[in-house]
């Protein structure tokens, strides 16, 4: 019955030239999955859908599609072919296994959930499906990092001695946002661990971490969270990865990658508005601050990512990144949390 459903739902996209795309959730991240969509090559909006009706009708009316008000109605929808989740963390499991038993590929944003423990449980829940689930690690599908991953692959920089990943926001969010975040590794640092997995190309196996409040201090006081930190870890081959995050950077959005090799080295640098570069009797090369935030830093990659999707559901065949990645980053925040109370290296289990 799953191949059937599955061919028919090709079929239907062949003829429509485009893949229908039903978004949950309509906050800041799931408006902007939202519109991509809209405007894709590859794709189109079906509708929308989020608990709080306002946001998924402004959302609508906006893009020009319909809001709906039961999830369930876009599980039976035969005309859409794949679902999108953007809605709050607490939702994402049962609405990725909602899509799994409906037959519908799914990209889910990260991460998977805030507790390791539900997320292995459903892993075991999902044994054996065949229903592809991508996982919404847009930093993997960015121009630049791509261009420093195939660099290492070409063998240019020879063998990867280490990868250093600096990761800084440009404004620590609203304490509501903090409060509900799950903290700063599974919040921020998740999307890093995954792209160190993906640079490395192999398990990291110890983990040390530091990580203090010293923008907010009510943070480490309040919800024992953090908004500056440092990680180490290193591989079964003695790779070495070195994270470090910032929740203010006054600069603007810091995103960097360095991979360091036995024969040199590739950066993935960040991004401006352009490159003009100005020289007075005040000052020497001055420049444009970096793009402001993840939205605009990650333009290409979450359209990268979109593509990639397409590409799965078109093709029926499984993701670059999937369910088990966004586990395996779970897993290396978790042990950070380890590292972080115990104070020594932790092997990640």
């Amino acid at each position: 019955r799953d191949l059937h459903v599955r061919s028919r739902r090709q079929r239907q996209m062949c003829i429509r030239d485009r893949i229908n795309i039903a978004v949950l959730g309509c906050g800041r991240i799931g408006q902007m999955h939202a519109r991509n969509v809209a405007l894709h090559e590859m794709t189109s909006l079906a509708c929308v859908y989020d608990i709080n009706e306002e946001f998924a009708n402004k959302v609508a009316n906006d893009l020009g599609v319909s809001a709906v008000t039961n999830d369930q109605e876009i599980f039976a929808n035969d005309n859409i072919d794949a679902i999108l989740i953007a809605s709050p963390t607490d939702t994402h499991i049962e609405f990725i296994e909602k899509s799994v038993s409906a037959n519908k590929p799914v990209l889910c944003e990260k991460p998977i959930d805030l507790d390791i423990n539900r997320v292995n449980e459903s892993a075991e829940r999902l044994k054996g499906n065949t229903v592809p689930i991508q996982l919404g690690f847009n930093r993997r599908f960015d121009p630049g990092h791509q261009a420093a991953k195939k660099s290492l692959v070409n063998g240019e920089i020879g063998n990867l001695h280490q990868c250093i990943i600096t990761s800084r926001d440009p404004g620590i969010p609203s304490w509501d946002y903090l409060k509900a975040s799950g903290g700063q590794f599974r919040d921020m640092t998740i999307h890093d661990f995954d792209l160190a997995r993906f640079m490395l190309g192999e398990e990291p196996i110890k983990v040390f971490a530091l990580a203090n409040a010293l923008i907010e201090p009510k943070l480490k006081s309040d919800l024992n969270d953090s908004d500056t930190l440092m990680i180490i870890m290193e591989t079964v081959s003695g790779k070495q990865c070195h994270i470090n995050n910032s929740r203010s950077a006054t600069y603007g959005y810091d995103q960097r990658v360095e991979l360091f090799g036995s024969k040199g080295m590739t950066i993935s640098d960040n991004r401006k508005p352009h490159e003009v570069r100005k020289f007075t009797t005040e000052f020497v090369d001055q420049q444009e601050p970096y793009l402001n935030f993840f939205i605009e830093r990650y333009q290409e990659a979450y359209m990268n990512e979109i593509t990639a999707f397409a590409e799965v559901v078109l093709n029926n065949s499984q993701p670059s990144v999937d369910f088990e990645d966004g586990r395996k980053a779970l897993v290396l925040a978790e042990t950070a949390h380890k590292s972080i109370k115990s104070g020594r290296i932790e092997s990640v289990n």
